[in-house]
């Protein structure tokens, strides 16, 4: 029988918990900074870290909001943002487990919304959306981050071959304008979108996936073989270390 993303999603990201709490690409960066802005001129009573992976959002909103719940899935992954946030001294950070498409969460629950990195492994980008609408409070401040495919077909399957080969839990990272096309029908309103690249360092992002030397491979060979509009977008180096997309979309519930 074979696996569903949800629980596929736990399998990758479970046993890799502590790689992502200590993770320096998701611990920091321009983005963090951004949403740490946002939070700070809204903050209030309850926010949400959907997706929350490391606890890196949880962690920043922590000073801005008097409970903070970060969500995942992943079990291991809550005990390690719990440990974490314990030995920071944030007390107001709370953890729950579920999938994205199913929150646990009564309808307008959270004064604030953030998810960082995770949609991208969502089975279903529509129902999350449609949850995180849902448990927002009516002109709650949302924020969405995440890697963004750069759109056109020959970058696209570039990128979403080397994800899913390093990490079979991937199911799309989506272009910009399918995010706004699935927020928008979600019932958000769009207030700024922003986009800039990150430096992937190869080495430590298989490390951190414990890609299979396989698979790993498989990348580099795709690396090897890309065409020059690929190589020249994605600035592969070397080493497979290169360029990635990523997208800030500050919405209203």
């Amino acid at each position: 029988m074979s696996a569903s993303p949800e629980s596929l999603a736990r399998a990758q990201f479970g046993p890799r918990a502590a790689a992502y709490v200590e993770s320096a690409v998701h611990a920091q960066g321009a983005d963090l900074e951004a949403l740490s802005a946002v939070a700070s001129a809204h903050a209030g009573r309850r926010a949400l870290d959907l997706g929350c992976g490391g606890g890196h959002v949880a962690y920043r909103l922590a000073a801005h909001f008097a409970e903070v719940v970060a969500c995942d899935p992943a079990p291991e992954m809550l005990t390690a943002v719990a440990e974490a946030a314990r030995a920071r001294g944030l007390a107001n950070i709370a953890t729950a487990e579920a999938a994205a498409e199913r929150l646990p969460f009564e309808a307008a629950s959270f004064d604030f919304l953030a998810t960082r990195f995770s949609a991208h492994h969502w089975s279903d980008l529509d129902r999350g959306l449609a949850e995180a609408h849902r448990v927002a409070k009516p002109g709650a401040a949302v924020v969405f981050i995440d890697a963004v495919s750069p759109g056109p077909p020959l970058l696209d399957t570039h990128l979403q071959a080397i994800e899913v080969l390093r990490d079979p839990s991937h199911v799309r990272d989506y272009t910009a304008a399918e995010w706004t096309a699935a927020v928008e029908r979600a019932g958000f309103s769009i207030a700024a979108l922003h986009r800039h690249q990150i430096r992937i360092d190869f080495p430590s992002w298989i490390e951190r996936m414990r890609t299979p030397e396989l698979n790993a491979a498989a990348v580099r060979a795709l690396q090897a073989a890309a065409s020059e509009p690929v190589r020249t977008h994605f600035a592969i180096e070397p080493d497979g270390s290169f360029q990635l997309d990523v997208m800030i979309l500050e919405a209203a519930a």
